[in-house]
C-alpha cells in the first residue's frame, strides 16, 4: 500500500466517523435545547410529576382493598401497583413528545432548524432523549413514593435496576410513536387530544393497575399481548422475583418493534411537515 493509498483510506475513515458522530452530536444538542426549556419553565416538570403521584394515591388506597384478594398469596397490592406506576407514567409522559413537536411546528422553529447545517433525524432524536432524562427524574421521584408508601424490593436492587432501564426503554420507543402523532397534527391542544384515544386503552386495558384475570374474557386477549402489560410484567418479575428471561425479552421485543417502525414513520413525517 502506497502512502497515497493510506492517506486516502484515513480520509474516508475520519468521513465515516464524521457522519456517525454528527448526528449524534446534533441530537444531544436539541436535547439539551429542550432540557433547558424545562429548568427555564419548571412548572412543566412540576405538574408531569403530579399526575403519577395522584394515581399512586388513588390506586393505592381508593383500588387497592378491592383489587387485593385477586392478587397472588404473599403479593401486596403495592407491590403488584409500583411496578405498573413506572409503566404508566413512561407512558403518560411520552405525550410530552407529541406536544413538544407539535408546539415547535406551530411557532416554526422547525423551519429555522432545517435552515441549519444539522443532520434531519436531530430534532427527533432530541426531543425523545430529552423526554427520556425527564422520564429518568420521574421514575426516580415514583421510586421513593413508592418506598413510603410500603413498596420493597424482593429480587435485588440489581434486578429492580434491571427493571428501571426496562421501563425508560419502554418511554423511549412510546415517546416515537407520540413524535408521529404529533408531526402528523401539527398542533399541540389536537396533540394531546389525538394523544388520549392511543393512551386509554394502553394504560387501563393492561396489567398495569390489576391482574388480567380480573378482566371480562373478551378484553383480556387484548390486555395480555399489548406492550404496556408485557412491560409492566416483566418489570414486576424483576422487582418481585421469579423466572424473567421471556417476560424481559418479549417486553424488549415490543420496544425494538416500536422504534423500527415508528422512527423511520416519524423522520418520513419530519420531512414532509418541513
Amino acid at each position: 500500500m502506497t502512502v497515497t493509498d493510506a492517506g486516502r483510506l484515513g480520509t474516508r475513515a475520519d468521513e465515516l466517523g464524521d457522519r456517525i458522530a454528527a448526528p449524534v452530536r446534533d441530537g444531544l444538542a436539541v436535547a439539551w435545547r429542550n432540557l433547558i426549556a424545562l429548568r427555564r419553565v419548571p412548572r412543566l416538570l412540576i405538574f408531569s410529576t403530579i399526575q403519577p403521584l395522584v394515581f399512586v394515591l388513588m390506586f393505592r388506597y381508593v383500588f387497592g382493598g378491592v383489587v387485593g384478594p385477586a392478587l397472588p398469596p404473599g403479593v401486596g397490592y403495592v407491590d403488584f401497583l409500583i411496578p405498573g406506576i413506572f409503566v404508566q407514567t413512561a407512558v403518560f409522559g411520552s405525550m410530552n413528545t407529541a406536544i413538544g413537536l407539535a408546539t415547535d411546528m406551530q411557532t416554526g422553529l422547525m423551519e429555522r432548524f432545517r435552515s441549519l447545517p444539522m443532520a434531519r433525524s436531530a430534532v427527533l432524536s432530541g426531543r425523545t432523549t430529552a423526554d427520556l432524562a425527564r422520564n429518568v427524574f420521574v421514575v426516580t421521584l415514583m421510586t421513593a413514593v413508592g418506598f413510603a408508601l410500603g413498596f420493597r424490593i424482593h429480587a435485588g436492587v440489581a434486578a429492580f435496576l434491571g427493571g428501571v432501564l426496562l421501563v425508560l426503554a419502554f418511554g423511549f420507543a412510546m415517546s416515537w410513536i407520540f413524535a408521529v402523532v404529533g408531526l402528523a397534527v401539527g398542533d399541540p391542544e389536537t396533540a394531546q387530544a389525538a394523544a388520549f384515544p392511543v393512551l386509554a386503552p394502553l394504560v387501563f386495558a393492561s396489567s398495569a393497575f390489576v391482574p388480567v384475570s380480573t378482566m371480562p374474557g373478551w378484553l383480556q386477549a387484548f390486555a395480555e399481548h399489548q406492550p404496556v402489560s408485557k412491560t409492566a410484567e416483566a418489570v414486576r418479575v424483576l422487582v418481585l422475583g421469579g423466572p424473567a428471561s421471556t417476560a424481559v425479552w418479549e417486553a424488549l421485543a415490543w420496544d425494538a418493534g416500536i422504534v423500527a417502525v415508528f422512527a423511520p414513520l416519524g423522520v418520513w413525517f419530519y420531512r414532509r411537515a418541513v
